[in-house]
Order: C-alpha cells, then sequence, then structure tokens
C-alpha cells in the first residue's frame, strides 16, 4: 500500500497543482472519483492488467467508460498514465488529491469508530471536541465496530486516538507482559 502512495504522490500533486491554478478543486475531485471507481472495477483492473493490450487502448477504453467527463487534462492525465502503466493507481491518486485538497481548505477526514451507533447531538459534539484538539474542521465518518467493547476509537491522517475497552485491555495486557 505504501509503495503504491509513492507512486501515486507526484500524480496527485500535479493534478492538484493544476486544479488550484484553475480554480478547479471540487471539478478535479468530481473528476478524479470517477476515474477512481472505473479504475477500481474488478473488469477494468482485468483489462489493466492486460498485457495484449496497448496503453493506447487502455487509454481509450478508459476515456470512453468516463463519457463526456473527459477535457483536455483529464485526457491527459489518462494518457500519461496509461503510457507509464499507472492507471491501477487512480483511486491513490484520488485519496492523495484529497488530502491535499483538504489540507489546502483547512480540513481533514476523520474517521470515528464507535462501539455504539452515535446520536446527531453525541456525533455534533464529539466532532466539536476533537476539531478543536486537533486545530482543523473536520470531515468526519462514524462506524460501527462492536469489537470495541465501548468507547471510541479516532483517526485523523496518521494520528490515532483510541480510548475504546479493547484498546485500554490491549494496553493493560502490554504493561503486564513487560
Amino acid at each position: 500500500m505504501a509503495e503504491l502512495v509513492t507512486i501515486a504522490r507526484p500524480y496527485a500533486e500535479a493534478v492538484f497543482r493544476i486544479a488550484r491554478e484553475n480554480k478547479a478543486l471540487a471539478a478535479w475531485s468530481e473528476r478524479l472519483s470517477l476515474l477512481s471507481a472505473i479504475a477500481g472495477d474488478a473488469q477494468m483492473r482485468r483489462c489493466i492488467g492486460n498485457p495484449q493490450l496497448s496503453a493506447a487502448q487502455k487509454s481509450e477504453l478508459f476515456k470512453s467508460l468516463a463519457g463526456q467527463a473527459v477535457d483536455g487534462a483529464e485526457a491527459n492525465l489518462i494518457d500519461i498514465l496509461a503510457k507509464n502503466e499507472r492507471l491501477s493507481v487512480l483511486p491513490e491518486i484520488a485519496e492523495t488529491f484529497e488530502a491535499l485538497k483538504g489540507a489546502e481548505e483547512g480540513v481533514a477526514e476523520a474517521t470515528i469508530h464507535s462501539a455504539f451507533p452515535l446520536d446527531d447531538k453525541q456525533r455534533a459534539d464529539l466532532v466539536a471536541d476533537l476539531e478543536a484538539r486537533f486545530k482543523t474542521r473536520l470531515n468526519a465518518e462514524v462506524v460501527v465496530d462492536q469489537s470495541l467493547i465501548g468507547g471510541v476509537k479516532i483517526v485523523v491522517g496518521d494520528q490515532v486516538l483510541d480510548t475504546s475497552v479493547r484498546g485500554k485491555l490491549e494496553s493493560m495486557g502490554l504493561a503486564l507482559k513487560n
């Protein structure tokens, strides 16, 4: 996974620079989401990996699936990725682009793993507390994970805040072993 992110980063940064210069961050976000979905399709993955198809054929197939959404810069991106055999990293390019876009806009992605469903007030209060702690606006997604037993585990970028019962039990287990 880390290798794919390393491969995707220069492409995502180049697209981000183009999108920022043209004040089209939202449009490129939508475009990359579409391209990512196409690249993630199982049948498309087989086509991308097929050595019998040329880069031009893969590029044309990709553009035809993307439909009218393909413009000059997007078509150029698809051509470059196909030529360099990198179409399969489009999901990572889109993910890295979103992280860059979020940083530009002062928003970070957060995943809140909760042992129980959160109502709207609990979610709003927790997000407000987290925004104060991380000093940024958060786009939070709540995932119910009953294996946590109780509490929450929050992931913001590469930071993890684990206040779950399972996390505390694991910490105690490590302390007892040492």
